[in-house]
């Protein structure tokens, strides 16, 4: 990074999960593609990532969107979602804020009632539909990457839990799902950290005992997240995503959502044209709808649209400057967790 730069930033949260966009200042990363470009943070130079996702710039429970010249033609922008443990190749949530920050700041031309918008991501081209109106946008349907399921009722050996089962499934980045009465909690609130501490005890058994490699895209090759979730009265899905060092989700995650409904449809108990209700621990929704069925490297999949609603809130302006002994920044267990020396 060079010094005296100047960061511009759209303040954005979806569902009430924070999916900051770094619109203006980064330097560039390279790469020729939007996945070459990830693996060159996650491999090469992590400074940008770890400026703009730690302490004292940031906090735990936010994330911060790469805004990127699209490296393909059918692309309108692309990005990179950058958070606390590496970059990660596809989120929905954070496709959503980016959607709203780029149509509501003019970066994108808006046109009512709806807007198409073509973002080039690491996990490959997703197409979003911006419902518009009076200058705002209203909500964002994403068409995500294909997703699949890799191993149903994969056996976990755990030491607090005995053994227990998860779904591993692709949903943007690979998941493993987890009914969550099988570590003994309910996805609400007053939970909040010990199902983040669950989470990230099981994402560590899982690297241990679970390997998974997409067939098609160099580098994704980790469980990215564990997932809790549990069934509403109404048929809808709780969700609980846990996130590096320990936090949980504040939206229903989009990238999950869909990882569920690959795991649905290779059971048989969702087919096309169906949508799923996901519901996050605070209680906002995505609707996510099976689209189309289809193939990746082999395996059965299907395209899911993830539907919720961003909200720009604010502008922020970093700046890094040669003197500061905090560029690399910091994270303390009081906040972060008890586990945050995972992020080191």
């Amino acid at each position: 990074m060079i010094s005296d730069q100047k960061l511009e930033i759209l303040q954005v949260h979806c569902e009430g999960e924070i999916g900051n966009v770094l619109v203006a200042g980064a330097p560039e990363i390279p790469g020729a593609t939007a996945l070459d470009k990830m693996n060159y943070i996650n491999n090469v130079d992590d400074s940008l990532r770890r400026f703009v996702t730690f302490e004292p710039r940031a906090n735990v429970a936010m994330t911060v969107n790469l805004l990127l010249e699209p490296t393909r033609p059918d692309a309108d922008a692309g990005f990179i979602v950058l958070q606390a443990d590496r970059a990660h190749a596809m989120s929905g949530s954070n496709c959503i804020c980016v959607v709203t920050a780029l149509l509501e700041s003019g970066r994108v031309a808006m046109v009512e009632p709806e807007t198409i918008v073509r973002l080039d991501m690491p996990a490959g081209l997703v197409t979003a539909r911006a419902r518009c109106e009076n200058g705002r946008c209203l909500s964002v349907s994403v068409d995500n990457v294909p997703a699949f399921a890799e191993a149903l009722d994969q056996e976990v050996e755990t030491p607090r839990w005995g053994r227990i089962k998860a779904d591993i499934c692709f949903g943007g980045v690979y998941y493993g799902l987890v009914d969550v009465e099988q570590v003994g909690l309910t996805i609400e609130p007053k939970n909040a950290r010990a199902l983040a501490e669950a989470g990230i005890e099981l994402k560590a058994l899982l690297a241990e005992q679970v390997k998974v490699r997409h067939p098609t895209l160099p580098g994704v090759d980790e469980i990215a997240y564990v997932m809790f979730r549990s069934q509403e009265p109404d048929g809808a899905v709780r969700t609980c995503t846990t996130l590096k060092p320990g936090r949980v989700d504040r939206s229903p995650c989009g990238t999950g959502s869909s990882a569920n409904l690959a795991s649905l449809h290779a059971r048989g108990l969702i087919a096309v044209g169906d949508t799923k209700v996901s519901r996050s621990i605070i209680g906002g929704e995505f609707h996510v709808q099976a689209l189309e069925e289809t193939e990746v490297g082999g395996r059965k999949a299907v395209i899911p649209r993830i539907t919720g609603q961003g909200f720009v809130y604010g502008k922020q302006e970093l700046r890094l400057v040669a003197d500061d002994p905090f560029v690399k920044g910091f994270a303390l267990s009081d906040t972060w967790g008890p586990q945050v020396h995972l992020l080191d």
